[in-house]
Formats: structure tokens, sequence, C-alpha cells
């Protein structure tokens, strides 16, 4: 896996050639005190001007007592203000409203599938810019876009690219996760396709495999081979209800993507899948037996929580708890209009 590779895999890169095969989206250019404040570990507050209000807090973290922690809309009694990105703001929710007023957050590479569990919904729904950020402050996967999205490529030695960062806001589809696959490309051939959330048995799946097998390379003769800037990459499709194929997304060639049913040996030499049977070799989870716990599961504790018998990380909880109070009481006496 090359830095160039990685750099075709970004969703402004490979959505304007794909559009019409997959959920339409916007792409906002992210700007760089955003970036400073979602990779800020000290931040855990965030503005409230996207329902036109602010909240501030003030810590003392020299009572143990949680009543000091005191909330207050008056900007003159606090000690420690949210950050406001007003004209940020504002183009997200007008790209937000867009797209019907709910949508799916991402970074030039990765969503925050790895934050839904700190979201009052446990999604990656999202209606404000509150929302997206809570969930890429709190996902491992958005730091390493941010930070080192070319970690584990073959070409160390060589520059790596300019990255434009940019959020991407994806119109919310409610997506069954049986319906989703992950295909594997190399040399523009498709050799392998894995069902996508392989921790669950999905009936139907072992049923239609001949279906789905079918539906899929269609789509990619179709739509994808040949059209794509390499010929090595990770596509992730939906197949819905009335068996159409949607593109979802495009990952990298590479250990950076989870091979989930596959093995990256296994894959990387591709002769050996295509000796074996004609076609792509196609793998789902064939009986509850082999049901496994959600790999996402390893993330739900964030490393600030871990040890809380310090001061500063029991009051990174209050803190962090009193401000999601407060946010659900300020949108009860104030609804969106």
């Amino acid at each position: 896996m090359k830095k160039e590779q990685v750099v075709n895999c970004q969703f402004s890169v490979w959505y304007p050639i794909f559009k019409q095969h997959t959920i339409k989206s916007l792409i906002l250019p992210l700007p760089q005190n955003v970036i400073d404040y979602l990779l800020d570990d000290g931040t855990l507050v965030v503005s409230g001007s996207d329902h036109n209000a602010q909240q501030t807090y003030t810590n003392n973290s020299d009572s143990d007592d949680e009543e000091d922690i005191q909330w207050s809309d008056d900007e003159t009694t606090s000690t420690v203000t949210a950050p406001e990105f007003p004209e940020f703001t504002s183009k997200v929710l007008e790209a937000i409203n867009a797209l019907g007023g709910r949508v799916f957050p991402k970074l030039n590479w990765s969503a925050p599938r790895d934050a839904n569990w700190i979201a009052l919904n446990s999604s990656l729904q999202c209606d404000s810019l509150t929302d997206i950020f809570l969930l890429f402050k709190s996902s491992d996967f958005i730091t390493h876009d941010l930070t080192k999205p070319f970690l584990l490529c073959s070409d160390q030695d060589s520059p790596d690219p300019l990255v434009n960062y940019e959020l991407v806001l994806r119109k919310w589809s409610e997506l069954i996760p049986g319906g989703e696959f992950r295909c594997f490309v190399k040399e523009n051939k498709l050799i392998a396709i894995s069902q996508r959330d392989y921790t669950q048995h999905y009936q139907h799946v072992l049923k239609q495999e001949e279906q789905i097998l079918h539906a899929i390379q269609a789509f990619f003769s179709q739509h994808i081979q040949y059209n794509f800037l390499d010929e090595d990459f990770v596509l992730d499709v939906y197949r819905d209800s009335q068996g159409r194929v949607w593109l979802i997304d495009v990952n990298p060639f590479g250990e950076v993507t989870d091979s989930l049913l596959f093995s990256w040996e296994e894959l990387a030499t591709g002769g050996e899948l295509a000796q074996q049977q004609e076609g792509p070799a196609f793998r789902c989870t064939t009986s509850e037996v082999t049901v496994q716990p959600s790999p996402c599961l390893s993330y739900r504790i964030p490393r600030d929580f871990v040890d809380l018998s310090t001061g500063e990380d029991a009051y990174k909880l209050i803190d962090f708890l009193k401000l999601k109070k407060s946010q659900q009481e300020e949108e009860e006496e104030n609804p969106p209009q």
C-alpha cells in the first residue's frame, strides 16, 4: 500500500467519480482552528451556538464536592468557555438542512464508528455540529485520520502528501447491517467479498448468496471496474431490499483496512482465491455458533476515563456528564424551529 493509494481513497477524490451510485453527500473544508480543537485532549466543552445558545462551566478542581462545579449561561461567571466557530457552524447547519436535517459524518477517510456508544441515540446520526464534535473528539479513528493517515504505507521514506482535511456530511440513510458487504479488488479484478458485519449471522445472506454475488459482480463490472484511480482497492457496498447495489465507501488495499473474514496474506496473493472457484470468493458468518462481539466494543471506554482514581480524570467525567445534562435541558427549553 502506497501513500498515493491512500490519497486516492479520500472521499472527495472518489465521490465525484461515483456520485450517481452512492448516497448524496456534501463536503466542507475543515478550518485549522477546528482541527486544533478536535486534537485538543484537554477540551471537553463544545459550543452550543448551533442551537442558539452557549454552554460554559466553572470547574473547581480543589474540592471533592460535586456542587462546586457550577453551570451558567453568564459568561462573566465562567472560567472555561466553549470555543465557537460561527462561520463554520453556519455552513454545517446549512449543509445538514440541505441533506434533510439528519446526516452521517466522517472525515477524508474514516467515520467515528468507534464512538457511537457516546451518542445519546447510540448511533452516528447527527443533526448539529455539537453532535458531530462529540463523536469526532471521542473517536480514535478520527484521530488516526488527523495525525497518521500514512502510518502503514510501505513507502515511508517518501514525504507525506499534503492533506486538505474535510468534513463529509452524508444524507442519513437507515442501512440494514445484513445488507453491507466489503469487496476486495486486485489488479482491477474483484477477488473476494466478505459480509461487512461478520459478528452476526444473517440467514438471508446464506440463502441469497448466489443473488448477492451476481448483483455485486454486475455493479462492479458496470460502474466501478477501470473507473477508479488505482487497480488495487477495497469497496464497501450495500444491497437494498430491491436488490440494487450502492457504493458506500472506498478504502485502501492494505492492512489499514479491516480484512474481515479473509486474511491480508491470502488477499495479497489473490491468485489462490481465484483458483479455488470461478469469480470472487464469498464469505459470510454461517451459523450462530461463530457470532462474535463487535470489534468496536474495545473503544467503548475512553482512555481519559480508564483511571478514575486521579482527580483530573474524575473531574473530566463529571464535567462531561454535566455538559450533556445542560445540553438536554437547553434543547427541551428551546426546541429547534
